[in-house]
């Protein structure tokens, strides 16, 4: 495999905002380099406001999407047999959602890993929110969350 190119966002968000479709190849970098921190906040936030004035196609929505899946550690519960969802909330002051909707989910056999979020601003996220409740552990080993998944969903 020949080694990655230096990632240039200063000419990425040049030629977004001039109309141009990235390569999958510069969304897949763009979304690493986000995740280790390589690519300054600021830098992002201009990328992604030029995404959003001149749109995105297909192609690369598709190429950001593979790049954020492929920036980390990837969980693979092909093993559960199943069919596996997951879902996620934008949050708010309100949003209980994911308490409910996740165990109706799993007694319809689906898998519902429930890979969420925390310290959300002021709503907190559903790992806050579970932590408000004694006892209720959120922080269990990878094997024990696997194990759980297979008996109950």
């Amino acid at each position: 495999m020949a080694p990655a190119r230096p990632l240039d966002v200063r000419a990425l968000i040049t030629a977004k905002r001039d109309g141009h479709a990235l390569a999958a190849a510069d969304w897949d970098a763009f979304a690493r380099g986000v995740a280790t921190g390589s690519v300054p906040d600021y830098q992002a936030a201009a990328l992604l406001m030029a995404a959003w004035i001149r749109g995105m196609d297909a192609t690369e929505t598709r190429a950001l999407m593979e790049g954020m899946l492929h920036s980390g550690t990837v969980l693979d519960l092909a093993s559960l047999g199943r069919p596996r969802i997951d879902k996620h909330s934008t949050g708010g002051v309100g949003d209980k959602v994911s308490l409910v909707l996740a165990p109706l989910i799993a007694c319809l056999g689906v898998a519902v890993p429930m890979m969420s979020g925390r310290g959300l601003g002021h709503t907190g996220g559903t790992l806050d929110k579970l932590e408000a409740i004694p006892g209720f552990q959120t922080r269990i080993p990878l094997a024990r969350a696997k194990q759980q998944l297979e008996q109950l969903g």
